[in-house]
């Protein structure tokens, strides 16, 4: 690391000039050569898919996305000749989009209509299926269709996801208020010379990770719309954390005496090494998504890890060769690099005075943050959870209205006959359907053109989030259609996004040991190699699960208990299904950091002194205060993302805001040094016979070099 610091800070013309060529170039191809982001949600194997792939196999003329343009009035027939005019008008203007392959006439003869007269709809037929049909000119005609809202007292509204997700609004004020904040605590922390360092070097690390993803990663794999937000959030948090603590440290040795050359490559000899060990752990649980073998995460899994590599490789280039130019206008520390002082200093000595108290209330705290989750239920949520104004929610609240809570939930039932034209199964499927307990209506078959696949819609007596919708399919599957199915030689599938929601946790069950016992075993394995300690790992292990079962607490008291919920919407209803896999990887990862952050400097004090008491209390001194700050900074960023978004993001945002929060100020300043004091020199061992077959790999500078001409250490308190 000595030498990478070294070459970095010597060649700066160099190392500035590649930097920039890489942010010119890839801002170039970003714009040029961009792929597109693809949504599509493939769950190969399972029931729900089978069912999507016979559709597309067997009624291609039915395999696009849908959506449903809703009529309404308040008063009298919606279909009345007075309405006439402005629904022709409506279905004109959706006809026009190049996008729309057909439209269902509302005035055709069956045409569905709410029993008061006052409700009806027509479903839109995309050509493409859903994650191809492209956003753009979708939101060109909602916006069109709108603007024909109210003429003559006729209600207009557009549902659907294409609807929702090509008209949703992301972003905007959060993402500049976190922005803010960050400068703000980095500008109390380093200074106004230093602050821009992590700021810069977040944006060039961004910009080159981002195009990476949207140039290459798309080109290889379908990724996500939302892949690009989630990497920007954690790349612009550990962007900035990453060269806060090497910058911390820099200041530090300014602040002990040494030049601005010999604090850079100090900096990146310790802090550096810290920061390239903390961003390997979070790349192996970015990438650990991939091995649940759900498509729709492989985009965020690689774009995440993309940001972090990119922001770890500007912390230990791009910094050490901007610090050779600006290094001596730093404001140095007003402390030595192993002076105890401030805030940091008493709080350490208070923790190790009181270790025992200090731990129980800590894991008290703890445990009542993570009680909520006992409760938290993984669903889909349905549009009830928009906006009040979203044309979506409108419409979802129109159809509940006019047709049942169930009509928004349909069941789809691919049926494969065992002869073609064999449709004594059919009617069976639909009698013993229509007699299950939460099953409103069953509709007609429709038979394909070949005479050998049929599909069925059955609705619901209950809305698509409600846990009661979840029992009707699974009744279904198990319990009312196999014997239908054994009696006549029927293939039965069930899809719709019940059933595909059902089959999702499922995977995620099947996949979820295999995720947790690669991604926590190899970090711990590096811990237990780094550190040399077996209790090091296995309490690391321990507090991250504290933090993340927390950080699930604070989602499900918010987002399904409904307790302070109007701040992201007001709206309340089931934990999406990928977001704890999302928010495990993601905090696991980020808690690595500060794990390492802060144990590198006390098993460095350990090194020297083998005091185990002195070695915590010093070095929670020493990095007490660097942790906060870049804990502050993260918990902006991702608080950011929580406002103004939709409630999917709104949940990421406040899981991981949360985590970290619960991380760095309860585990990391309480629990972690109180567990520590109470194992003394324990926490350090380990088996002679283990340590002579581990490969080494320190965390800190050959102890020759890192004990050479070193000043007695002093403790100050002020």
């Amino acid at each position: 690391m000595r030498k990478l610091a070294a070459w970095s800070h010597d060649r700066r013309r160099t190392v500035l000039g590649v930097w920039l060529a890489a942010f010119v170039v890839a801002i170039g191809l970003w714009v040029t050569a961009a792929g597109e982001f693809v949504n599509n949600f493939n769950l190969p194997g399972t029931e729900s898919q089978r069912t999507y792939d016979l559709l597309q196999e067997k009624f291609p003329q039915q395999s696009g996305d849908t959506a449903n343009v809703v009529f309404a009035v308040k008063d009298g027939a919606v279909l009345d000749a007075a309405h006439r005019p402005t629904i022709e008008r409506v279905v004109a203007e959706i006809k026009r989009s190049p996008e729309v392959l057909a439209v269902a006439d509302p005035f055709a003869k069956g045409a569905p209509v709410s029993k008061d007269g006052r409700i009806t709809f027509a479903q839109i037929q995309f050509k493409e299926p859903p994650g191809d049909v492209d956003p753009v000119p979708v939101k060109t005609m909602t916006e069109n269709v709108l603007k024909l809202d109210g003429q003559d007292g006729v209600q207009v509204a557009l549902g659907g996801d294409i609807i929702h997700w090509s008209t949703a609004e992301t972003g905007g004020a959060g993402e500049m208020i976190g922005i803010l904040v960050a400068a703000i605590v980095l500008f109390l922390t380093l200074g106004i010379i230093a602050m821009g360092l992590p700021l810069l070097n977040a944006l060039f690390a961004m910009v080159v990770s981002l195009s990476l993803t949207a140039v290459v990663a798309t080109r290889a794999i379908d990724v996500v719309d939302w892949a690009p937000q989630l990497a920007a959030m954690i790349g612009i948090g550990v962007g900035i954390d990453y060269a806060l603590l090497i910058l911390n440290r820099f200041r530090l040795e300014r602040g002990g005496g040494r030049d601005v050359r010999e604090a850079t490559l100090i900096a990146i000899d310790t802090s550096g090494r810290a920061v390239l060990f903390a961003g390997i752990v979070v790349v192996i649980a970015m990438l650990g998504m991939m091995l649940l073998g759900i498509s729709f995460l492989y985009g965020p899994a690689i774009a995440a890890a993309l940001s972090v590599l990119a922001t770890m490789a500007g912390a230990l280039t791009l910094i050490p060769a901007l610090l050779s130019k600006i290094g001596g206008r730093v404001k140095p520390a007003t402390q030595g690099a192993d002076t105890e002082a401030g805030f940091s200093a008493r709080w350490s000595g208070f923790v190790a005075r009181r270790p025992a108290p200090v731990a129980i209330i800590a894991l008290a705290v703890l445990l009542a943050l993570a009680a909520p989750a006992l409760h938290m239920r993984l669903a889909t949520s349905d549009a009830s959870t928009y906006k009040s104004d979203d044309t979506a929610r409108v419409a979802y609240d129109l159809l509940k209205e006019g047709f049942g809570a169930g009509f928004n939930a349909p069941l789809l039932l691919g049926v494969e006959l065992p002869e073609p034209g064999d449709t004594a199964a059919l009617d069976q499927i639909t009698e013993a359907l229509g007699k299950q307990d939460g099953i409103a209506q069953v509709l007609p078959p429709q038979l394909n053109e070949a005479g050998d696949t049929a599909t069925i819609i059955a609705y619901p007596t209950t809305t698509p989030q409600d846990e009661r919708t979840d029992e009707t399919v699974r009744t279904a599957r198990s319990t009312t259609l196999p014997p239908v199915a054994d009696a006549t030689g029927a293939r039965i599938s069930i899809g719709g996004t019940t059933a595909s929601n059902l089959d999702f946790s499922q995977t995620i069950r099947d996949k979820l040991p295999l995720f947790i016992g690669v991604v926590v075993g190899l970090s711990l394995l590096l811990l237990a190699i780094v550190f040399r300690s077996l209790l090091i790992p296995v309490k690391a292990g321990v507090f991250n699960l504290l933090s993340i079962a927390g950080a699930f607490g604070v989602v499900t008291l918010i987002f399904q208990d409904g307790n302070f919920a109007s701040l992201f919407g007001d709206a309340t209803g089931p934990i999406e299904s990928f977001l704890p896999i999302m928010v495990f990887a993601v905090v696991f990862g980020l808690s690595m950091d500060y794990e390492v952050f802060l144990v590198s400097r006390m098993h460095e004090e350990w090194t020297h002194t083998r005091d185990a008491k002195y070695a915590v209390q010093h070095g929670l001194a020493m990095t007490g205060r660097v942790v906060t700050a870049a804990a502050i900074i993260m918990i902006a960023v991702f608080g950011a993302f929580a406002i103004g978004n939709e409630r999917a993001l709104a949940m990421m945002g406040v899981g991981f805001a949360s985590a970290i929060f619960i991380d760095a100020f309860i585990i990391r300043l309480l629990l972690l040094p109180a567990v520590m004091h109470l194992a003394g020199p324990a926490m350090w061992w380990m088996p002679a016979w283990l340590d002579k077959r581990l490969p080494h790999l320190n965390i800190e500078p050959p102890e020759e070099r890192a004990t050479v001409d070193e000043p007695e250490r002093e403790v100050v308190y002020r």
